[in-house]
């Protein structure tokens, strides 16, 4: 289960390092960059769902593998 919960944090880190790279949508802004971010974002994030719902098909679980992470 330990191995599971650091393979779930990685793409947490990883989706969140997405977020904080996401563009600005000030005057200059790049459709071209964007569009790259995008594409990133949303590819993390299909891996983690993936990942989620392979490995943690119900919510129950997930719930007990947090509280026992975080515990």
């Amino acid at each position: 289960m330990e191995k599971k919960m650091a393979k779930c944090v990685e793409f947490i880190r990883m989706l969140l390092s997405d977020i904080q790279g996401a563009p600005f949508l000030g005057n200059d802004f790049s459709q071209e960059l964007y569009s790259i971010w995008y594409e990133h974002a949303q590819r993390d994030a299909a891996t983690a769902y993936e990942f989620l719902d392979e490995n943690f098909p119900n919510q129950d679980e997930i719930d007990h593998a947090l509280d026992k992470f975080l515990g």
